[in-house]
């Protein structure tokens, strides 16, 4: 904090999501992870199998999170386990993360859902999905719940090429991504999306353009990763055969990119999560090593270093 306030009303360098969530509640918000069952079309045969070429879902489950049991239960244990964690919440997003959770009958949906939304200390859903599985029958269901309860949908956008889209085996297009982020918007659901920078394929310049791409289109908040090699996936793979293709970020050549990035990128947009954890079992490589914490405060005194901030650069 520098005692300046930025356009999105606080002093920190970049529009913070927990800041926005306190402003919204009133008080910290968590989100509490949830496995349905989902599957989806790029690996049921609908539009392929195998999946994405970097997707590896168990890699970020917690624990808890298991489809064999109830979405009640797995809040209620994700309740008791970030309260031993982050002891000042107290409001919580029950957030359907694994795989396409707008992939299924209405009915079914719409049952998982309101099953979230009616357990204690749940306030709202946060529902992950493609661009590609968010037809108007879903989206009209959202709309109806988001009347009532805080609905964000989260969409994997993953790049803004659609060479790269093609060689990760995503099976749609930016074009999907453009439809399905306006389409939510124009219906006054809160809509996110997912980036991923390292891609085989891209360089530096490529991704940074990406920013203001994405600054054109309605995006309420949006989730850095950097990419992250799983072991036992096709991209590991195609990684030990060609690593000439990839670039791996160590973490200080990350953080000096995730803040150019950050620069470009519209204020408007709260920036979720700055780079993404996953436990070093699943890890091709060795992971950076400092906590996510850790590495947000760092980036941020990158930030004050550089006398910088969130949209700087940024050409509305």
């Amino acid at each position: 904090m520098n005692g300046k306030v930025y356009p999105w009303g606080h002093g920190r360098r970049f529009n913070s999501y927990p800041e926005r969530m306190r402003t919204l509640f009133g008080e910290r918000v968590q989100k509490i992870s949830v496995d349905a069952g989902f599957t989806c079309p790029n690996r049921d045969g609908t539009k392929g199998t195998g999946g994405c070429t970097f997707c590896r879902n168990d890699a970020f489950n917690p624990s808890y999170c298991h489809p064999k049991k109830s979405i009640s239960q797995q809040i209620a244990e994700g309740i008791e386990f970030h309260r031993r964690r982050y002891r000042r919440a107290g409001k919580y997003l029950a957030y359907f993360q694994a795989y396409s959770n707008t992939y299924g009958d209405v009915e079914r949906l719409e049952a998982l859902y309101r099953e979230a939304l009616k357990t204690d200390h749940v306030i709202g859903i946060v529902i992950g999905t493609r661009p590609d599985c968010a037809d108007d029958d879903r989206l009209d269901l959202l709309q109806r719940l988001s009347r009532h309860w805080h609905v964000v949908v989260e969409y994997g956008i993953e790049s803004v090429y659609d060479s790269t889209l093609a060689r990760v085996n995503r099976r749609h297009s930016f074009a999907d991504a453009v439809r399905a982020v306006e389409n939510t918007a124009s219906r006054g659901i809160c809509t996110g999306g997912h980036i991923i920078f390292g891609l085989p394929g891209e360089s530096r310049e490529q991704m940074l353009a990406g920013a203001s791409i994405l600054s054109r289109l309605p995006l309420a908040s949006i989730k850095f990763h950097q990419l992250q090699l799983f072991r036992d996936t096709p991209m590991a793979d195609e990684y030990l055969k060609h690593p000439g293709d990839f670039h791996t970020f160590t973490l200080t050549e990350y953080l000096d990119f995730a803040a150019d990035y950050t620069e470009r990128l519209s204020p408007s947009i709260t920036i979720e999560r700055i780079a993404g954890e996953t436990p070093p079992r699943y890890a091709l490589h060795r992971p950076w090593g400092p906590r996510y914490d850790e590495i947000l405060r760092r980036f941020e005194r990158l930030l004050e270093q550089r006398n910088s901030w969130q949209g700087r650069y940024f050409i509305p």
